[in-house]
């Protein structure tokens, strides 16, 4: 039986009813999450339901670990070495994850400034974020790059970089911010 993927109404998903605080997993110094070398950080929990997604088993909010002080300073000790440009949310939804992502985002920014950067994927659309709830909102705000979009599986594309759908976008987030409208990502090889 397939399921029905999920769109939500603005502000219908709030995290903070939704979080378990659980990660799925954290991959530290891979190429295949972004940009360069990467940390990233799965987290547990996603409603969206995409048809052929790639971590199913990370739908689950119970699913994986507690997100721990530990985990946290291990990210942060990865990151401080020279050659990782920075840190990939992923999941699950970092954005109904919003008590795990904002806290590291903003130890992140506290600790690097912007000399590392970070990236995350969403199941959310740009124009779906621009009407959700604050934290989500200040989530956004600590991001370099976002990954937008569910998973269409009839619009599945191999050859996207760092993307599966071909709906899916390559956001450039403080440019969009300040434009007040998408700007994607310039170092995307095929916009």
């Amino acid at each position: 039986m397939v399921r029905q993927m999920k769109n939500p109404k603005p502000q219908e998903w709030q995290s903070t009813q939704l979080t378990k605080h659980h990660i799925a997993d954290y991959k530290p110094f891979n190429f295949v999450d972004g940009e360069g070398v990467r940390c990233s950080l799965y987290v547990s929990g996603c409603l969206f339901a995409c048809e052929g997604c790639y971590n199913k088993v990370a739908q689950s909010f119970q699913y994986g670990t507690p997100y721990t002080k530990e985990l946290e300073n291990r990210i942060i000790e990865d990151l401080a070495k020279p050659y990782v440009q920075g840190l990939t949310l992923l999941g699950g939804e970092p954005f109904l994850n919003t008590g795990v992502t904002i806290q590291l985002a903003k130890r992140i920014r506290a600790e690097f400034g912007s000399t590392k950067d970070i990236w995350s994927w969403t199941g959310y659309t740009w124009d779906e974020l621009m009407m959700e709830t604050a934290d989500k909102l200040e989530l956004l705000s600590l991001i370099d790059i976002v990954v937008d979009g569910r998973f269409e599986l009839s619009k599945k594309d191999l050859s996207l970089q760092f993307r599966g759908s071909s709906n899916q976008r390559i956001i450039d987030v403080p440019r969009s911010l300040t434009k007040g409208q998408v700007m994607l990502w310039e170092k995307g090889i095929d916009l």
